[in-house]
């Protein structure tokens, strides 16, 4: 199965809540090293460790926007280089050229990678400003033609309401795409969700932090929900 794999930034920095938890990066390492024989993974990481755009004040939302993709190629080079001291082959693409950094994103060069038994990084986001790491996340599935996202967060599920503020906020086990749109769950951006019910990409989203999630999400363990197309 080809998947394509969305981490927080925020998740990977574990107790710290920015920069880089090596602990934490290591643990997925190893779960998708168990996973990888019998699966295509891409990976896309968001840069939420080292930078929000729309918290960033006066600063012109362009500028903004480039440093979040900036932020996005750090997690995605500094992952692939603990994957490798794992055993892992990889490879980081992005949109914009790096230099010698990375590879230039295409659709062709990725999939071949994927199908060599790679794990491709989409590191970069769009490459464009006013687009978000989700829309990046949405788009590069659609031209991987991956089976699902599976979206590992810092919360074990998709909920009716924000259940760090509600204590009775109700997680669903199940919910359509057409749901999350209609009550505006936030799952991923408005504008990801609505790309992903036209193109009928269905997400499974789940908690990083439950151990062997990565694992037990591919297998039939799974303990968070599941977004239907």
């Amino acid at each position: 199965m080809r998947i394509l794999l969305k981490l927080s930034g925020e998740a990977l920095a574990g107790e710290k809540k920015t920069g880089f938890d090596e602990p934490t990066v290591r643990k997925v390492a190893a779960q998708i090293k168990q996973v990888i024989k019998d699966n295509e993974i891409a990976i896309v990481i968001g840069g939420g460790n080292f930078w929000r755009g729309r918290t960033s004040g006066d600063m012109d939302r362009v500028k903004a926007d480039q440093i979040g993709m900036l932020a996005t190629v750090m997690n995605c080079m500094f992952v692939s280089e603990v994957f490798k001291t794992e055993g892992i082959d990889t490879e980081v693409f992005t949109p914009f050229t790096c230099g010698t950094f990375t590879s230039l994103y295409s659709k062709e060069e990725a999939v071949k990678s994927l199908k060599a038994g790679k794990v491709v990084f989409l590191a970069g986001g769009t490459g464009h400003p006013y687009f978000s790491t989700d829309m990046g996340t949405v788009l590069f599935a659609l031209q991987i033609e991956a089976e699902s996202v599976l979206l590992a967060k810092s919360i074990d599920g998709v909920y009716d309401d924000d259940p760090a503020k509600n204590p009775n906020a109700k997680k669903f086990s199940e919910i359509s795409l057409e749901e999350v749109v209609k009550r505006n769950l936030k799952v991923v951006d408005t504008a990801a969700s609505a790309l992903a019910l036209e193109n009928k990409l269905p997400f499974m989203v789940f908690d990083l932090n439950e151990e062997n999630s990565i694992v037990n999400t591919l297998g039939d363990k799974f303990n968070g929900t599941r977004v239907t197309a």
